[in-house]
């Protein structure tokens, strides 16, 4: 990072705050008969989603108004073209409708395009993962670190569920995966990768993601010493599909999802 912007620690610190206080929105809507409305892709959306985001958008604006912003709910806000928020107000929005606390509020900050901080805040369930680069990965004020877990049979690997991986065609290559495997959970959204990410669990996958969905989840599973990457082996946020490992598995993980 450049001297023109505050210290990570500072930004982190930020990004932790602004996170608990969107978290802070959606409890009020959570387990409350709140309403839901459905998207084109046919995936939920509730007053919920559109208030943390609401939320989040106020509080960066006031700090930094010059500062990029792009959300799920809310779009893109251009900025000066170096930094830009990230932000998804419900990761597992599904969870959320249907009374599971296994929801999170995702915020990432990409510097000169790439993801320099990152907050995974699980708000129903009172955690927050989070780091920047060079900063190490924490999970409610003590560092966080993957697993260490060495050979895919005795790895846990977690997903959202079948269906999307029939629609990418990918269903074949994920199912070698989960017979190799010696545990297979649905445990999914950011609340998966935050389990990776604090050694609970040693594989995450998905097949359709989007960047919201992506850019949090960066930093902090590679301050927590593993590895997140496309299904190609690029990491990047960017990518439309995304598998974190404790980094030991990684390789073979990717071998076998080919």
């Amino acid at each position: 990072m450049k001297t023109d912007l505050p210290s990570p620690q500072s930004l982190l610190d930020f990004a932790v705050e602004a996170a608990q206080l969107a978290g802070a929105v959606t409890l009020g809507y959570f387990n409350a008969q709140t309403p839901v409305e459905w998207k084109q892709d046919r995936s939920p959306v509730t007053a919920a989603d559109r208030s943390a985001e609401e939320k989040l958008r106020e509080r960066i604006e006031r700090a930094f108004p010059g500062h990029g912003i792009v959300g799920e709910e809310h779009g893109e806000r251009p900025g000066d073209g170096r930094v830009r928020w990230i932000l998804d107000p419900i990761d597992g929005t599904f969870s959320f409708i249907h009374g599971v606390p296994l929801y999170s509020v995702l915020v990432g900050l990409e510097i000169d395009g790439e993801v320099q901080v990152g907050v995974i805040h699980l708000p129903a369930l009172g955690e927050t993962v989070y780091a920047a680069r060079g900063l190490g990965c924490w999970w409610n004020g003590r560092r966080a670190r993957v697993s260490a877990t060495a050979e895919l049979p005795g790895a846990t690997v977690l997903t959202g569920g079948g269906k999307m991986f029939e629609k990418t065609g990918r269903w074949p290559h994920f199912e070698r995966l989960i017979k190799t495997c010696g545990v297979h959970r649905s445990w999914c959204d950011g609340y998966g990768y935050s389990l990776v990410a604090t050694g609970r669990a040693d594989i995450a996958v998905d097949p359709i993601m989007k960047i919201w969905d992506v850019a949090a989840l960066v930093p902090v599973v590679l301050e927590a010493g593993g590895r997140i990457t496309d299904w190609k082996g690029r990491c990047t946020h960017q990518a439309g599909e995304i598998v974190a490992t404790n980094g030991q598995v990684h390789d073979a993980v990717l071998k076998t999802l080919a």
